[in-house]
């Protein structure tokens, strides 16, 4: 009897997850009857438990953060990780959509916004100084308009120019007030309100002085600018430049259309100081650039100012940086510092970074910023404390199947 039992307790197995499966021998013979008597088990309580480091998961693969713990622990690890990963992905990819699309679809105009007619003079002081005067007639087409905005070049490649002493008006009565915000290359000019909306045609006046324009040269002094520009995105129906200079004008051209272009405007002199340009049926972003040569000291010229080039890196920092990419993968395998040792490389880069970029700044404005050796050093130090940081919260969950936890 005894022998029956333990042979009846030994040949316990479990046939599913909440069924138990028993065998007993029959009471006069050798045949066994089977009887299954489902168990219901309570649920699992889920823990979130943080783990030391231990060996590697089956596969070499890593997880990272914490682990979720119940029947079949990995698999869920898995299955969790490839679920979310679908539509992370899908919503970053419908946020970048929403983000580059509507603004711009905000920012366009109307197909039937258009400026009927684009006045500009360019009155060259004795100084150096052009001071600028356009008229502009924009038909707005539809409603939530609160005025125009105008883009002026100061830095065009290295080269900087002085635009101050801006003003707006409007001889039809909209709303004229001017903001100014610096962009990277160019100050924009918001003429209007932000609390009343104009319709119809609108006559807009926008003054303001640019200095440092003048280019010095061994027998004369050139000037080169853009009048109208090429920032805007509806048509120009009909646009004249007028250059008036205190001195005769003998050499004075214009171009029309897009950079780069050689399409020559209508010239025309009006009296000996003054020079009229037209030209039609301007197409969105294209613009009119006129030239003009001035005898030697007609104008008091300073010199022009410049700027070190956005990119200053030489082959050392990026040297640097290269290595800084190299050692990834090596160092991904190898042991894993601290978190805070990556944390800490992490904030001496980003300060090279902006140490770099101060000096410009501070001599020339916000706009004049420049990158280059400590910049590209400071990347490189970014690069590798984010690696190790990534690499150390890796670390604590890559043993979870051990259930080894951090006290």
């Amino acid at each position: 009897m005894l022998m029956n039992h333990g042979l009846a307790a030994a040949n316990v197995a479990a046939t599913s997850r909440s069924t138990l499966r028993f065998s007993y021998p029959a009471a006069g013979g050798g045949r066994k009857i089977d009887k299954s008597e489902p168990e219901r088990l309570p649920p699992r309580p889920t823990v979130r438990t943080r783990y030391a480091p231990g060996p590697e998961l089956r596969g070499g693969s890593r997880s990272g953060g914490f682990c979720r713990h119940g029947a079949g622990g990995g698999e869920s690890i898995r299955g969790m990780r490839g679920r979310v990963r679908g539509p992370v992905i899908a919503a970053g990819v419908v946020l970048v959509t929403v983000v580059f699309l509507l603004p711009a679809a905000a920012a366009a105009p109307g197909p039937r916004e258009s400026i009927p007619t684009y006045d500009v003079v360019l009155t060259l002081g004795r100084d150096g100084v052009v001071h600028v005067r356009e008229t502009i007639t924009y038909d707005f087409d539809r409603g939530g308009e609160h005025g125009i905005v105008r883009r002026v070049p100061f830095r065009r490649a290295n080269r900087l120019y002085d635009v101050r002493d801006v003003s707006a008006g409007s001889s039809t009565g909209a709303p004229a007030r001017a903001r100014t915000m610096r962009l990277l290359n160019d100050l924009q000019i918001t003429v209007g309100d932000r609390h009343r909306e104009v319709r119809g045609r609108q006559a807009y006046v926008i003054e303001y002085a640019v200095g440092w324009a003048f280019t010095p040269y061994a027998d004369h002094d050139e000037l080169v600018w853009d009048a109208i520009g090429t920032s805007w995105d509806v048509p120009i129906g009909d646009a004249v430049v007028r250059v008036e200079a205190p001195v005769p004008l003998r050499h004075a051209t214009c171009r029309a259309g897009a950079p780069g272009a050689t399409t020559r405007c209508l010239g025309k002199h009006d009296g000996r100081y003054a020079m009229d340009f037209t030209q039609s049926a301007l197409a969105p972003h294209e613009g009119m650039t006129v030239r003009v040569r001035l005898p030697k000291h007609a104008v008091a010229v300073a010199p022009p100012h410049y700027a070190r080039p956005r990119w200053a890196g030489t082959w050392a920092g990026s040297a640097v940086l290269a290595l800084a990419l190299a050692v990834l993968v090596p160092a991904a395998r190898g042991p894993v510092p601290h978190r805070r040792a990556g944390a800490a490389l992490a904030v001496v880069g980003a300060l090279l970074i902006l140490s770099d970029a101060a000096d410009d700044v501070l001599d020339r404005g916000p706009w004049a910023f420049s990158l280059g050796d400590r910049s590209l050093a400071g990347l490189a130090l970014v690069i590798a404390g984010a690696a190790a940081a990534c690499s150390g919260m890796s670390e604590t969950a890559r043993y979870a199947a051990d259930g080894v936890r951090w006290d």
